[in-house]
């Protein structure tokens, strides 16, 4: 696209260098990054400070500091140049151009699952769209949801009532896991009563599957014997193989030898993988597209 076919700035560039100076948190660092001499970056700031009549920053020895006035300006002006940007790529859209970032958070599990097809499909239909994509857990991927760091993630919800407006992209049974040739775990199932007593490899509190277990136990009068407390799957994987106890978790993703699983039934227990938008972040055609990518092949496999 030549810069005569670019729409016109929506935000004056100099907020969006006070942007990349207050996360950078150094003029030299920010000019870097921005690809313009320093001193630019300096005029830029100055120029905003006279016109509000107001320091931005603070300038010490090791870089630079939000004022009061420049730190209760930032959240505002980010938001000014996300929703600037959202109109930047309307316009294009409108030209027939989808073109733009657009922010994905994925678990583990579905990395494999999505990551290389929805690049494929991405350069395929949309060339002009720039995909960021971000791995973690679910509790960090709802976290940055809310934050406005990521437009689009799959996440887990533990509970129907929990899903809400979300696209799920899969019901996934949970599963009493133990160690290969344990004969609780080689049966067809596991009645959720039988739970009872077991020592358990669990998450901490307040992970969502952990108040989840907590809530089951208080409804069906069961006794949760927490031998061990692991934040990831892997490491609960590791401590059910080494014999420290069986773990709950949907199986998906989990290849390991050394473990088996059976479904927990009466009642069954379901968890949800669904597609989560951020309530801070504009939809734009980009994101739109992208996630009509993501469920279509959820819905394929």
């Amino acid at each position: 696209m030549t810069q005569e076919s670019q729409p016109p700035p929506i935000l004056d560039a100099r907020w969006q260098i006070f942007l990349r100076v207050a996360e950078a948190g150094s003029l030299s660092k920010a000019a870097t990054a921005l690809v313009m001499p320093q001193s630019m970056v300096s005029r830029s700031i100055t120029h905003l400070e006279r016109q509000c009549r107001e320091r931005l920053f603070v300038r010490t020895g090791r870089g630079v500091t939000l004022t009061e006035f420049g730190a209760r300006l930032l959240p505002q002006v980010a938001q000014l140049a996300t929703d600037a940007e959202a109109l930047s790529e309307d316009i294009r859209g409108v030209r027939g151009q989808i073109m733009g970032e657009v922010r994905v958070g994925l678990l583990p599990t579905a990395v494999a699952r999505y990551c290389g097809p929805l690049i494929t499909e991405v350069r395929a239909r949309m060339p002009g769209v720039r995909l960021h994509l971000v791995e973690g857990a679910s509790a960090q991927l709802e976290e940055h949801l809310r934050e406005g760091r990521l437009d689009m993630a799959v996440v887990l919800r533990e509970h129907p009532d929990d899903v809400g407006d979300a696209r799920i992209l899969a019901r996934v049974p949970l599963h009493l896991v133990g160690r290969h040739g344990d004969e609780t775990v080689m049966q067809a199932d596991v009645p959720l009563a039988k739970l009872s007593g077991l020592p358990l490899v669990v998450p901490s509190r307040p992970h969502l599957l952990r108040a989840r277990l907590d809530r089951l136990a208080d409804e069906h009068g069961l006794r949760l014997n927490v031998v061990t407390e692991a934040d990831s799957v892997p490491l609960q994987c590791e401590v059910v193989a080494a014999g420290g106890g069986y773990a709950i978790m949907s199986i998906a993703g989990i290849m390991d030898a050394r473990l088996a699983s059976t479904p927990i039934v009466q009642p069954a227990l379901e968890r949800f993988v669904v597609l989560a938008v951020s309530p801070r972040r504009p939809h734009t055609r980009a994101t739109r597209e992208v996630h009509r990518l993501i469920a279509a092949l959820a819905d394929g496999l």
